[in-house]
């Protein structure tokens, strides 16, 4: 039977303008950056734009923890990212991605069309897709 979730597509809710790093990219300066955005965490592409890993607050906390027991402060993106990405595809359901986002840590996933990076879903993003149904489906 399926339900309106079902029918809606990452793709209508994703953030297509996105914040990207460099593996070449200073740490700081991205961190920077993804406070100013006010954002969790951001793709890493190389020069072609091939996806070669995510960089997530959590991945951040290492800059800290270098600094704090090491001396080292500051990087590059490269020495903190994520190389393994999840990724998901534009036309999966949003209902798919809420239980991809309830059974993991993640606060959002790289979009990919036909294995290029094309936007980024988040938790929110999932909620203004659950918002838009609320007047169309009464409780």
């Amino acid at each position: 039977m399926g339900t309106p979730l079902d029918k809606i597509r990452v793709q209508d809710y994703m953030s297509a303008h996105l914040l990207t790093f460099t593996p070449e990219t200073d740490v700081l300066n991205a961190i920077n950056e993804l406070l100013e955005k006010g954002i969790s965490g951001a793709p890493v592409v190389d020069r072609l734009g091939n996806l070669v890993g995510m960089l997530s607050e959590k991945d951040c906390m290492r800059v800290a923890l270098n600094a704090g027991y090491h001396g080292d402060f500051g990087g590059k993106v490269r020495d903190f990212m994520s190389p393994r990405v999840v990724t998901v595809d534009a036309d999966a359901s949003i209902l798919e991605i809420a239980r991809m986002f309830m059974e993991s840590s993640f606060k959002r996933y790289p979009v990919v069309s036909d294995n290029r990076l094309v936007g980024n879903i988040s938790r929110s993003d999932v909620l203004r897709a659950i918002d838009a149904l609320r007047g169309k489906y009464p409780v």
